[in-house]
């Protein structure tokens, strides 16, 4: 198969996963409050681990190819502050009010995880690209983790419109945003990815990340008083996201 061709089945692959997540959304409960509040939490705890054991370190390693140390880590966390300032932003500017409120978080994951996904594609092509196994690989590692980021779009959605087609519609808009990264690589912007480049996006998108899962999920979650079922499902999303990190 041409390799180009296995680049973006891969890319789609790794991006279509995150629908998995919109499968909780099936489940029958007699508490809606406590599966809200724990699949919040539980998608919080892995974005967090996310960014803080992957993003983070990717972005120190593409930007210490071409700075010293200090540089590095000074870059890396400004793009990180300027990453949780951005989103701030946009935290402001979408409205807010007590009926909405849900409807917003499942919003406000779904921007993060487009902002997210789109890198994601580009190197998930580039790497298939020159290396198939490494492809491979990488898809499997980014299958995983989108699927907790699809619990985090459909839940919040779901309970706030009581529409399972608008929850799965907006989850597979952030689906596709990661072929989408494949697309415009392929077409526009194979000759100028760099490493600085993504070691600047990876650094953003964990401040991004970092601000949405603190200030908007975990909120959330906390804000439904089943604080037990929050500090357990944080904790496995945090269990989730070392054995994530320790096999890939």
């Amino acid at each position: 198969m041409n390799t180009t061709i296995l680049a973006f089945i891969l890319t789609t692959i790794a991006g279509l996963s995150t629908i998995i997540g919109t499968f909780i959304i099936f489940v029958r409960t007699n508490n809606k409050n406590k599966i809200i509040a724990s699949s919040l939490a539980f998608a919080s705890a892995v974005m967090i681990a996310i960014s803080i054991t992957d993003l983070i370190p990717e972005s120190v390693k593409l930007l210490s190819y071409n700075y010293n140390a200090f540089s590095t880590c000074f870059l890396c966390f400004l793009f990180v502050v300027l990453g949780i300032l951005l989103s701030m932003i946009i935290d402001y500017y979408l409205p807010s009010n007590k009926e909405n409120g849900l409807y917003r978080v499942g919003m406000l994951a779904m921007l993060a995880i487009i902002f997210h996904n789109i890198p994601e594609g580009i190197a998930t092509f580039v790497a298939t690209s020159s290396d198939v196994d490494l492809g491979l690989s990488l898809t499997i590692a980014i299958a995983l983790h989108n699927i907790p980021e699809g619990i985090a779009i459909s839940i919040p959605i779901y309970y706030a419109t009581k529409s399972k087609l608008l929850a799965f519609k907006y989850t597979l808009i952030s689906a596709l945003s990661e072929p989408f990264g494949a697309v415009i690589t392929y077409l526009f912007l194979q000759d100028f990815i760099t490493n600085n480049i993504m070691g600047y996006l990876f650094s953003i998108i964990a401040g991004i990340m970092i601000q949405i899962a603190f200030c908007e999920l975990l909120k959330t979650a906390k804000g439904y008083n089943v604080n037990k079922s929050v500090k357990l499902f944080f904790l496995i999303g945090l269990l989730f996201s070392v054995c994530y990190v320790t096999l890939f």
